[in-house]
C-alpha cells in the first residue's frame, strides 16, 4: 500500500472515519474490507486516486471478482484514464475473455494511448481463441475511427488468416507494403502466414525483404531458416541459424530453439548438430539431453538414447525423460528391463518416488498389464499406506472399475490424514454424487462444501457443487456453479454437466448451441457421447419435424 497515491482532497469527519477503517483493514491484511472502504469513500468523493488506491488493495485480495468490481468502478470514476482500461484488459485475458480485452485496448488507442494491437492478437490467436468476434471488432474500430496505424492494419490482417478470409488478409498487407514497406513487423507476418499458408517460397522471399529492412533480426532469420527447411535447402537453413549463433553468441536457449526448428520438419541431423555442443558436462539443459535421447531412439539407438534420458536432471524434464526410457523399452519388447530400470530410478531419486510408481502403473496399464499394475500398486501402498498421491492413484481406478468401496476406504484414509485435502473431499463428494449413491447426497454435498471452503475459486469443486445440487433435484441452483466452473475450466465434463441442467430447465437452444461447441473443442468426449445416448433429442438431427412427436428421453 506505500506506494498507492496519496490522499489529495479535504474529508468530513464520516469520510475521515471510513478512510481510516480502510487503513486499517489493509494495515491488518483485511484487503477485501479495505478495498470497499476505499472504494466507498472514492465514489462519495469522486475522488479516482482512491479508486486506484483501492485496486492495490484488491490486488491484494488476490480475488479476481472483486479486483474486476473495483477496476470497473475505478474507470467509472476516471474514464479517460488509461489505467483502469489496462488492469480491466489484464483480468479480460487472465479469464480467457480477449474480445473484452480487446475492446479496452481499442478504448485506449482512441484516446491517443499507444497498444501493441499486433503482439496482443498474436498472444490471443496462440491461446486458441476464436478469431471471428474480435476480427469483428478490429474492423468495426477500423470502420469508425478512419484510423490509420500499420499497427492495426496489421492485427486485423493476422485476424483475417485465422478466421480464414487470407484473401483479405493479404490485400491488406499488400496495401501496406505499399504504404510502410519499412515496417520489419510487415515482412514478419508475410512470411508467417506464407509458412502457415505452406508457400515456402513466399515465405522466404517475405523474410529476406524484411532482412533488407532489419539486418539481422532474429525473428526474420528464424523464419527464413524455416522457409529453407520447408524447401529442402538444409544447408541454407544451416547457413542461416548459424549467422544466428554468431550474431547473438553462444545462447543454449537459441541452440535449443533451432534444433527443435529442425526437429519439427522431420530432419534430425542438423539438429543432433546443433545440440551436441550443449551435452558433456553437468551444465548440459535437461531438454537438450531430453532431444539427444529422442533422436538417438529415432535412430534406432535404444542403448544411446537410454543414456541420455537417464543423464536428464531432476527438474521439469525429469518424468518426461523416465516415461520416455520407459516406454521406448516397452515398445521394444524390453518390459523387464522397463521396470528395472524404473525400479532403480526410485532408488536414485527417492523424491520422485510416488511419480516413478504412478508413471509405472500408467505404462502397465497402457501395456494391458493392470493386473500387475494393482499388484504394484498395492505393494507400494503397505510399505507406505500414508503416500498421499498412490493412495489417491488407487482410489481413481477404484472408481474406473466401479469398485466404491476400494474408493471410499482410499480417499477416507487420506481425509482421516489430512483432513485439509480439498481434492480427496471433493472426488468423494463428486463420485458419491454421481453415483447416485441412494440417501447420501446430502453427505455428497457436505463433503463438496468443505472442499470448496478450503479452495473456493476451484473449477473442479465448482462443477461438483453444481452437480451435487442437480443430483439433489435443483438446476436452477445447478446452473450457476456450473456455469463458474465452464468459465473457469471449460473441459467436456463441465460441458456434458452444463449441457444435460440446461436441458433439463428447457433451455434447448443454449444446451444446443454448447453441444456445438463442445463437438468443436473436444476430438474425444465420450460424456458429451454418453449424454447423447440417454438425451438423443439434444442432437437437432435427431427432432421430429412434427414437434408434437417428441417424446421425453
Amino acid at each position: 500500500m506505500a506506494e498507492a497515491p496519496p490522499v489529495s482532497r479535504g474529508l468530513d469527519a464520516d469520510g475521515l472515519s471510513r478512510l481510516l477503517v480502510a487503513e486499517l483493514a489493509g494495515q491488518r491484511g483485511d484487503y477485501p474490507r479495505a478495498t470497499r472502504g476505499f472504494l466507498d469513500v472514492a465514489e462519495r468523493y469522486h475522488s479516482p486516486s482512491l479508486a486506484e488506491r483501492a485496486a492495490l488493495a484488491a490486488r491484494l485480495s488476490e480475488n479476481p471478482g472483486l479486483l474486476e468490481e473495483t477496476a470497473r468502478r475505478w474507470q467509472s470514476l476516471a474514464p479517460q484514464d488509461d489505467a483502469p482500461a489496462r488492469l480491466l484488459a489484464s483480468l479480460a485475458i487472465l479469464r480467457g475473455d480477449w474480445d473484452d480485452a480487446l475492446a479496452q485496448r481499442l478504448e485506449a488507442i482512441s484516446r491517443g494511448a499507444q497498444e501493441d494491437l499486433t503482439g496482443f492478437v498474436e498472444s490471443a490467436l496462440e491461446s486458441g481463441t476464436d478469431p471471428a468476434p474480435l476480427l469483428a471488432r478490429m474492423r468495426r474500430h477500423l470502420a469508425s475511427s478512419g484510423e490509420n496505424r500499420p499497427d492495426s492494419e496489421l492485427a486485423a490482417a493476422l485476424l483475417e488468416a485465422a478466421a480464414g478470409e487470407r484473401a483479405a488478409a493479404e490485400q491488406r498487407l499488400a496495401r501496406l507494403a505499399r504504404q510502410a514497406p519499412e515496417l520489419p513487423d510487415l515482412w514478419r507476418i508475410r512470411a508467417r502466414l506464407a509458412l502457415e499458408a505452406d508457400a515456402p517460397s513466399q515465405a522466404r522471399s517475405a523474410a529476406q525483404r524484411g532482412l533488407e529492412v532489419a539486418p539481422g533480426d532474429p525473428r526474420l532469420m528464424l523464419l527464413l531458416a524455416r522457409a529453407e527447411i520447408r524447401l529442402g535447402g538444409i544447408e541454407a537453413a544451416e547457413t542461416t541459424t548459424n549467422a544466428l549463433l554468431d550474431e547473438h553468441g553462444e545462447d543454449p536457449q537459441l541452440r535449443l530453439g533451432l534444433a527443435r526448428l529442425f526437429l519439427a520438419e522431420g530432419y534430425a541431423p542438423p539438429a543432433r548438430r546443433l545440440l551436441l555442443p550443449l551435452v558433456g558436462d553437468d551444465t548440459a539443459p535437461a531438454l537438450a539431453l531430453l532431444l539427444l535421447g529422442a533422436i538417438a531412439e529415432e535412430e534406432g539407438e535404444i542403448d544411446n538414447a537410454l543414456l541420455y534420458y537417464r543423464q536428464v536432471p531432476e527438474g521439469e524434464q525429469f518424468l518426461t525423460a523416465r516415461m520416455n526410457a520407459a516406454r521406448m523399452l516397452i515398445d521394444n519388447d524390453r518390459l523387464l528391463d522397463a521396470r528395472a530400470f524404473l525400479r532403480l530410478e526410485r532408488l536414485r531419486h527417492a523424491s520422485y518416488s510416488s511419480d516413478l510408481v504412478a508413471l509405472e502403473v500408467e505404462l502397465l496399464d497402457k501395456a494391458g498389464l493392470g493386473e500387475q499394475a494393482d499388484v504394484l500398486l498395492d505393494s507400494q501402498l503397505d510399505r507406505r499406506p500414508d503416500d498421499t498421491q498412490l493412495r489417491y492413484l488407487r482410489a481413481m481406478r477404484a472408481v474406473a472399475d466401479g469398485d466404491l468401496v476400494t474408493m471410499e476406504a482410499d480417499l477416507r484414509h487420506i481425509i482421516a490424514t489430512d483432513p485439509t485435502n480439498a481434492n480427496a473431499l471433493n472426488s468423494l463428494g463428486y463420485t458419491l454424487a454421481d453415483a447416485d449413491v441412494e440417501g447420501r447426497l446430502d453427505e455428497a454435498r457436505a463433503l463438496i462444501e468443505r472442499a470448496h471452503a478450503l479452495e473456493p475459486d476451484n473449477p473442479a469443486i465448482l462443477d461438483s457443487l453444481g452437480w451435487v445440487r442437480y443430483r439433489q433435484g435443483d438446476a436452477e441452483g445447478a446452473l450457476v456453479w456450473l456455469e463458474r466452473a465452464w468459465a473457469a475450466m471449460p473441459d467436456q465434463e463441465v460441458a456434458a454437466h452444463l449441457i444435460e441442467v440446461l436441458w433439463a430447465l428447457g433451455e434447448e437452444q443454449r444446451a444446443r448451441e454448447l453441444l456445438d461447441q463442445a463437438r468443436q473443442r473436444f476430438e474425444e468426449r465420450p460424456l458429451i457421447d454418453e449424454l447423447l445416448q440417454r438425451y438423443p433429442e439434444l442432437d437437432a438431427q435427431n427432432v421430429p419435424t412434427d414437434r408434437n412427436e417428441r417424446t421425453s428421453p
